[in-house]
């Protein structure tokens, strides 16, 4: 008995019997299936990721949709709706879609006639596409600015322009160069975004993709001038960066530094310094400088950081537009000077008619500048571009860079 088979009345209760075995291939389909599926829906949800919609996203803009003007005799012939005022009862189809300026063509119908789709103007100062092929000479230095052949320059074809003339005569206007741009991205994103397009940027020629920066901020109406690094008193402890300009024996390579700095990124109006006490104030180290400058076409702002600097009163005896700020707004970075120094900005330009300050580009400062714009226009004040400037400082300038 020890050796026979347990039947199934001699098995111990709740003793399960052995699953039957699954065929090997019936495996394989049901794996096979659940594959497909989860391949199936890997591939929907690749496919949402990477399609991307043509009618979607930016930019946007409203447009007013009109029905050309019928005939004379069909105008005529149009019964004109009740005022709503006059109506009695529930409106009509026919009423609703002519107070709505819906028109909707039924079976049968003719369709409307054609229509006119305006999208109307932003009031956003366009600036001229860079580089203009006009203005560029190819060197081993990059894409260098120059006059072309019809006598156009950098300095008046990428200048900001003004716009429409304001319907009351401002009382005094003020013009603005943030400087110190395209080194670190978050403040330079910050300065391009949120500062008022008048207000003009200057980039140092050391950032990483320059050109494509200096583009994005020209597409938000900002003009763009190039600083240049001058040699300042307490040089070399005080270092502007490589290929600074120099005085005397030092400065026998400031003519290749100065094309070097030159074709970092097109497309600007003119150069500021940046620092220079002592090259500014050096004439015969500014006269073949300037020179170069003025072969170019461009425009030359002295950022009036040093009461000794001769940059912008030889760029003048040389006949380069020039300018000289009348002081910068952060010497002291703190929101409340900040706020004094725009104060006396407002005050300088209501009794001279225009005044010039530089700035550079810290979050406090771009913070209060942006702040306070927003307040010019109930105190009859204007921001126009630095290149602007010139001409309302120098009325014979006027309207033209020269």
């Amino acid at each position: 008995m020890a050796g026979l088979p347990l039947s199934e009345l001699d098995q111990p209760l709740g003793q399960a019997k052995r699953a039957r075995a699954q065929k090997p291939y019936g495996r394989w389909i049901g794996r096979g299936l659940a594959g497909s599926v989860v391949v199936l829906f890997a591939g929907l949800v690749l496919y949402a990721a990477l399609k991307r919609d043509p009618d979607g996203g930016e930019p946007i803009a409203t447009a007013v949709i009109r029905e050309r003007a019928p005939a004379p005799d069909m105008a005529k012939a149009s019964p004109q709706p009740a005022a709503p005022e006059e109506r009695r009862g529930p409106a009509s189809a026919s009423q609703l879609e002519t107070e709505s300026g819906v028109t909707v063509v039924r079976p049968g119908s003719d369709a409307p006639g054609a229509i006119v789709i305006t999208v109307p103007d932003d009031g956003t100062v366009k600036l001229a596409p860079a580089p203009d092929k006009r203005l560029v000479e190819r060197t081993r230095h990059g894409s260098l600015p120059k006059i072309g052949p019809d006598g156009a320059t950098p300095a008046q074809v990428y200048a900001r322009p003004l716009g429409p003339a304001p319907a009351t005569r401002p009382a005094g206007r003020i013009a603005i160069l943030v400087g110190g741009l395209g080194i670190g991205q978050s403040s330079t994103s910050e300065a391009i975004a949120r500062l008022p397009g008048p207000v003009s940027l200057a980039f140092a020629p050391y950032g990483a993709e320059l050109e494509k920066t200096v583009q994005r901020a020209r597409s938000e109406g900002h003009e763009v001038f190039l600083q240049v690094p001058m040699e300042p008193f307490d040089y070399p402890d005080n270092d502007p960066g490589p290929h600074t300009l120099l005085t005397g024996p030092k400065g026998s390579d400031n003519l290749d530094r100065l094309q070097w700095v030159l074709g970092r990124f097109t497309g600007y109006v003119g150069i500021v310094n940046f620092l220079g006490g002592r090259l500014t104030a050096d004439d015969m180290a500014l006269t073949p400088l300037l020179r170069e400058v003025a072969g170019r076409g461009l425009m030359v702002v002295d950022d009036g950081s040093s009461p000794r600097s001769l940059l912008a009163s030889a760029a003048t005896r040389a006949q380069i537009p020039a300018l000289k700020a009348d002081f910068a707004l952060d010497a002291v970075p703190r929101a409340e000077a900040i706020d004094r120094e725009l104060q006396r900005l407002e005050t300088l330009a209501s009794s001279q008619g225009v005044a010039v300050a530089t700035a550079s580009a810290l979050p406090v400062t771009i913070e209060r500048i942006s702040r306070w714009a927003r307040t010019l226009e109930g105190k009859n004040l204007a921001i126009v571009p630095v290149s602007a400037a010139r001409g309302f400082r120098n009325p014979s300038t006027t309207g033209a860079l020269r």
